[in-house]
């Protein structure tokens, strides 16, 4: 990257902070014991995500709230931007050749997009027999149900699973393709921020990462944000301009919203 849109970019984020910071939240929630969530969020809000303690899992999917058949991409996102873990400036694309959402903010820098969900067997090989009828809201839970329960009150199921997203979490992966899971990757109140750019079905949970080595099941609390729509994307924005194929994509969700609506 030339040191002029480097610039320009810090230039950008700086004055998306400033403007954050003066700005109140039109819904907050504090998300606690692998604590679920789903919502539309319109175009243009933005969704922030605050690691209240530090080491949490946020697992995300998403999909165009208007057409849910178009949703997440996992390969088209990290091979189009040449990458293996998501971070700002880079971007959500969709199957569709089309943007989900933007990291318009990030204090993490490192999120892992290859790695799913726990499911039920995993959950209690690692952390033991802890149902609900024993345990309560105590009961462990598993990043897989949690999306299905979610996803059914939009009339989602099974079959619109796909490789999800683990905001805060960090894993690397060698020469030989072995992944490692990197603790402590997320400190107490880093955050991270997504820029809708299409009206969105948000999809998320709080349980562990599937691969953290971590022992105890232990979910951490995870504030979620909604602020107001900013404004039109402007020409110089950090996302659009960090891959040339997100510029393609914004400029196809753009003509998309215009033929739309």
């Amino acid at each position: 990257m030339s040191s002029s849109r480097a610039t320009r970019r810090d230039t950008f984020l700086k004055t998306i902070l400033d403007t954050m910071k003066t700005t109140q939240p039109i819904y907050s929630r504090v998300l606690t014991h692998a604590g679920m969530w789903s919502g539309v969020i319109s175009r243009g809000k933005t969704l922030r995500l605050t690691d209240l303690e530090g080491g949490a899992n946020v697992g995300m999917l998403l999909y165009n709230a208007d057409v849910p058949v178009e949703r997440y991409n996992m390969p088209d996102t990290l091979k189009g931007q040449h990458i293996f873990r998501l971070r700002h400036p880079y971007c959500i694309h969709s199957d569709m050749g089309r943007l989900l959402a933007s990291i318009t903010a990030d204090t993490v820098g490192w999120h892992d997009a290859a790695c799913g969900c726990s499911d039920a067997r995993l959950v209690e090989e690692k952390y033991g027999h802890h149902p609900y009828q024993t345990h309560r809201n105590d009961f462990y839970r598993n990043g897989r149900d949690c999306f299905l329960i979610e996803l059914a009150k939009w009339g989602l199921g099974k079959r619109d699973l796909v490789p999800n997203i683990n905001f805060f979490s960090k894993v690397t992966a060698d020469d030989a393709g072995r992944l490692t899971f990197v603790p402590g990757n997320s400190k107490p109140d880093d955050y991270i921020d997504l820029r809708m750019e299409l009206n969105t079905l948000v999809v998320l949970n709080t349980c562990p990462h599937p691969l953290d080595p971590d022992p105890e099941y232990h979910p951490r609390k995870v504030r979620l944000e909604v602020f107001p729509a900013s404004g039109p994307v402007p020409a110089d924005d950090p996302c659009r301009l960090s891959r040339p194929e997100n510029e393609r994509a914004m400029t196809n969700t753009e003509n998309y919203i215009r033929l739309r609506y």
